[in-house]
């Protein structure tokens, strides 16, 4: 006779449903593999060698800089180590460089290119240039980790001021919630992109200020989901149970109805990641995000718009978008099924 299995507990279950949605968990995985690989761009995409050895001595380019009569030049200068006179002195016998396997950062300009740009792919460029000169793979690297790091810390920003606002309305109701909800709604109707528009003309594009911006108003969604949430459960026996143990509010509502409350907020994340990578991508793509100088998927749009010829800009930038949204989607409509509370049978 087998022994009976002990009792998974209500996260156990929800982790054995979410594993169970093949999609959804093989587009966590992806993803998670993709964004820590992105990480990682300095080592898989720049113009610099990782490390070099020249007349006997280690060097760490990538981590230093080295004047160009460091390896044999006549200036001192940072040396440009995509100058075939550099490549040469590398390949000479003794002598040796390991390059990322993408030889670009994003900001490089290859002086030495035998193609006007923007450039088609080919061996050189994977993805081709963009019209600067600019190779596209690596910008695309780069602009894929902006954007989810960029998502999750306004998805991050939106959550803490969604869920404070949502529990102390739902929590505490009344005339507490009257004006919160009032001030919600007032808040919300607000132009958001008009300020957007007058901040730009008024500030030095940032991520900060554009981070700053997007969260004042990306707490209003969630917020109405936690006060209901709270709502709902400060009706509840064990919060009853709770007030007459004599515990305060503080206690009640941070270690007993938020814990039970979580679901829209943990199903909430990725769709909230998506919409802020979408925003963000829209403003470059407007002009109105990040600085020029920052490798952005908007603005990859925005040259392939300009350069309709050059298809492959615009192709590379709306792939990686394409297959970041898709993958929080799955993402999301695992987790909302693994939340499920129809679904909350016991799980083997």
């Amino acid at each position: 006779m087998k022994p009976d299995l002990p009792a998974l507990s209500p996260n156990q279950q929800r982790w054995r449903r979410f594993r169970r949605n093949r999609l959804g968990y093989a587009s966590l995985l992806i993803f998670s593999a993709l964004f820590v690989l992105s990480l990682f761009a300095e080592v898989l995409s720049n113009d610099r060698p990782l490390v070099a050895s020249y007349e006997g001595e280690l060097y760490f380019p990538l981590w230093n800089d080295y004047p160009e009569s460091t390896f044999g030049g006549d200036f001192p200068t940072p040396a440009d180590y995509l100058d075939p006179f550099i490549r040469e002195q590398f390949s000479r016998p003794g002598n040796w460089a390991v390059y990322p396997p993408n030889p670009y950062r994003y900001d490089t300009l290859n002086y030495f290119a035998t193609r006007p740009n923007p450039a088609p792919p080919s061996s050189e460029n994977w993805l081709g240039t963009d019209d600067r000169g600019r190779d596209v793979l690596a910008r695309s690297l780069y602009g894929f980790r902006v954007s989810v790091l960029f998502g999750m810390a306004l998805t991050i920003i939106g959550v803490v001021l969604g869920v404070l606002a949502g529990a102390i309305q739902g929590y505490f109701g009344g005339r507490v919630d009257l004006y919160l909800q009032r001030f919600s709604e007032i808040w919300g109707s607000l132009p958001e992109l008009y300020l957007l528009l007058i901040f730009a003309s008024l500030f030095q594009p940032s991520i900060s200020l554009l981070l700053i911006l997007l969260s004042l108003f990306g707490w209003l969604a969630l917020a109405d989901y936690v006060r209901a949430e709270f709502l709902r459960n400060r009706q509840l026996d064990y919060v009853r149970a709770a007030r007459a143990l004599g515990l305060g509010n503080r206690q009640i509502m941070w270690r007993h109805i938020l814990p039970n409350s979580l679901t829209p907020v943990i199903t909430f994340l990725p769709f909230r990641m998506s919409v802020a990578i979408t925003a963000l991508t829209s403003l470059d793509f407007l002009g109105l995000g990040v600085p020029p100088s920052t490798p952005s998927l908007g603005e990859l749009l925005a040259q392939g718009k300009d350069n309709l010829d050059a298809w492959w800009i615009g192709l590379a930038a709306f792939v990686v978008l394409f297959v970041t949204l898709l993958l929080l989607v799955f993402i999301g409509e695992a987790l909302r099924d693994a939340f499920d509370p129809r679904k909350s049978g016991s799980v083997r």
